[in-house]
This record gives structure tokens, sequence and C-alpha cells, in this order.
């Protein structure tokens, strides 16, 4: 009879223990998508001042500066994180053109607004990068204890589900391009 008690609270405290190790996880998915939402919106934030830079000096782009004005509202509106990770490589890909632009336009590349608004961009890239490859590896981890035994029964019963993975198509080595002064990469 004791073995039989022993056993059943062995259990318990094993069950206990797995539950606590999941919400520990999934908090820290929550956290790290928590940073990414704020670099990106940081991100978005810088969006409206890059395009009122460029547009002073590139008056005949204005179908690319409109297009990624679009491109932000649409990466804002977006919750799902396989759709905001699509969304947001758009966003991506529309930046680089403004960059691209200022290559154009001596000027531009010269004035000292564009410049800080552009270094303020690498610093929210990179930050941006850093929190993807978190929030991934967070993801990884919690997807890892909701699909292994016997953290999985756990999981099952107290309803921990999968999470999506915050990458781009091509899953490359930083997921976000490096933006550089005078150059994209």
């Amino acid at each position: 009879m004791t073995s039989i008690i022993v056993a059943v609270l062995s259990l318990i405290v094993v069950g206990v223990v797995l539950y606590n190790r999941l919400i520990r996880s999934r908090n820290r998915v929550d956290t790290a998508w928590s940073d990414i939402d704020v670099q990106l919106q940081r991100r978005h934030d810088l969006i409206p001042r890059l395009v009122t830079a460029v547009d002073q000096y590139a008056k005949y782009e204005r179908a690319t500066l409109e297009a990624v004005t679009e491109l932000r509202a649409e990466a804002m509106q977006v919750a799902d994180v396989r759709a905001k990770g699509r969304a947001e490589e758009k966003l991506t890909a529309g930046i680089e053109r403004i960059i691209a632009l200022a290559e154009n336009y001596p000027d531009l590349k010269a004035n000292e607004n564009f410049l800080s608004l552009q270094n303020e961009l690498v610093e929210t890239e990179n930050y941006l990068q850093f929190a993807r490859r978190y929030y991934n590896g967070s993801v990884r981890d919690y997807n890892t204890m909701t699909e292994t035994v016997p953290s999985n029964l756990i999981a099952g019963w107290f309803n921990f589900s999968m999470r999506d993975f915050f990458q781009k198509k091509s899953d490359d080595v930083a997921n976000v391009p490096l933006v550089k002064l005078g150059s994209v990469e």
C-alpha cells in the first residue's frame, strides 16, 4: 500500500513539475513575442519619418513611397504570427527600396535627418534580428515540450498548443536583412 501511495505522489510531483515547466516555457514565448512586437512597433514608427525624408528629395518616387506606406499599414494590422512574418517580409523589401533610392539622390544621402533615420533603422533591424532569434528558440523549446513524452501528456490535458515560428519564407541566417549606411545587403 505504501508503495502505491509513493508511486501516486511521485506521479503527481512529476505532473506538477512538468506543468510548471510548460507554463514557464509558454511565458518565455509570450515575453519573447512582446520583444518582437516592441521592435516592430519601433520600426513601424520610423517608416513615416523615413518616407517623409525621402519624399522631400525624391518627388518622382511617389509610387515606391506609397507602396511602403501601404505595406506598413498592412503589417500593423496582422495578428497571426505566420501572416505577420509574410507582411514584415514585404515591408522589409519596401524599406530596402527606399534606402536604395538614396543612392540616386546625393543630397538625400548627405541629409543629416535621413542619416539619423537610417541609423535608427539599422539599430531597430538588429534588435529585431536578436528578438526573432530568441523568440524562435523559445518557441522551439516550448513546442518540443508539448510534443515529447511525458510532458506532452500534461500539455494535452491542459490544452497547451503549439506556437508558430516568426520567420520569413527564406529563413536565412538572420531572417532580417542587415541595412548599413549607404547600402543594403
